[in-house]
């Protein structure tokens, strides 16, 4: 009997369930293969002793349901840069990767499904590399891989924050206010684009323009008359001013990145700072973007990926990741999916749109 290990890593997003579904309905159907999960990204066989579950049809029956994910997940202890405290009480960053190989190997794993972006892919690519059979499922809530049109999970924050903003718009109405909504999006906006195009929102502000305040104030001015109007503004994350920086904060021990978060507050001191005279108020989503029962998009993309991702396996076809492209399903080599990041281009059919319809994005 085979042993396939599946692991989810970085953040959680809805849809994950049923990718780990697929995976185990599908393997059901062969008879030499069964399915484990691996606690919190590959944490759970790093650790003495290892925590893995069996993953059989009991065991996934209805999560497809259901929002975050059963194997629990982590976007700490990156086993490529695994935080080892030494002798002295300092902390190295150590690669791990050959010893987690020998790791997956002498607990008779002969394959590994690894679902998550562009960080756990990596690991993915590294793993491979060091002679483990690994597939990879793409999983960001960004959308920002770009061998693959959409990653699931990414349409249902999208209609969280878009019913958020719903509401916003008209409490912004009523009281004549600026409204100011943070979105995810470390280095993409495209949940910000989103949004903004679904919600009609009269700004947008992604990472990939950075934006101009006296443009960004130039369009709320000309949506009041006397102290009457409103504006609500949709802001990624990761957006910052021309000449500006990023809102940032150094985060958990562990983390291989800084963490963002706040950048509405920054935006609403910069508007009163400028002297701005309508009443500002902001709306931070955070992490209602990532919990939740996942779209029937999501839900349906989510399945089928884990189907051709146990397919793969099946197939022998290793060191390759499954995507949605042009409303096929097929795959690519993991290290071409990490190759390039998927930015909103400013320029690009949907930016043009927003702008036609009246969206500024302060440039």
């Amino acid at each position: 009997m085979k042993k396939l290990l599946v692991s989810t890593g970085g953040g959680d997003c809805p849809g994950l369930n049923a990718v780990i579904r697929g995976i185990v309905k599908r393997a059901s159907q062969e008879q030499d293969w069964e399915v484990w999960g691996c606690y919190e990204a590959f944490n759970g066989i790093m650790e003495d002793p290892i925590r893995v579950i069996r993953l059989d049809e009991k065991a996934v029956a209805g999560i497809h349901v259901q929002g975050g994910t059963i194997l629990g997940t982590t976007n700490k202890g990156n086993p490529m840069q695994f935080p080892e405290k030494q002798a002295d009480g300092t902390i190295k960053k150590v690669n791990r990767i050959p010893w987690l190989v020998e790791r997956f190997k002498s607990n008779g794993f002969d394959a590994i499904i690894n679902i998550g972006g562009d960080g756990s892919q990596a690991i993915s690519q590294a793993l491979f590399e060091a002679g483990m059979p690994v597939v990879g499922v793409p999983k960001t809530i960004d959308n920002d891989l770009s061998s693959t049109d959409f990653t699931f999970g990414f349409q249902t924050a999208v209609q969280t924050a878009t019913d958020s903003f719903d509401r916003l718009v008209t409490t912004a109405n009523s009281h004549h206010r600026v409204m100011i909504m943070e979105v995810m999006g470390r280095n993409a906006g495209w949940i910000a684009l989103y949004t903004a195009i679904a919600g009609g929102a009269e700004i947008c502000l992604i990472p990939e323009i950075p934006y101009d305040l006296n443009k960004v104030i130039e369009k709320i001015e000309s949506r009041y008359n006397n102290g009457r109007g409103f504006v609500n503004i949709v802001i990624a994350e990761g957006a910052m001013a021309k000449n500006g920086t990023i809102t940032s904060s150094k985060g958990e021990e562990g983390r291989t990145s800084i963490r963002l978060g706040g950048v509405c507050f920054t935006l609403s001191q910069q508007l009163k700072d400028a002297g701005l005279e309508a009443d500002v108020r902001e709306t931070v989503l955070g992490h209602t973007q990532r919990g939740g029962t996942p779209v029937a998009f999501d839900r349906v993309i989510a399945s089928v990926f884990g189907v051709k991702a146990m397919e793969l396996v099946l197939a022998g076809k290793f060191g390759r990741l499954v995507v949605l492209k042009n409303n096929d399903f097929s795959s690519v080599t993991i290290k071409e999916a990490i190759s390039e990041y998927n930015y909103v281009d400013p320029k690009g059919t949907l930016v043009q749109s927003a702008k036609g319809l009246g969206i500024s994005f302060g440039d």
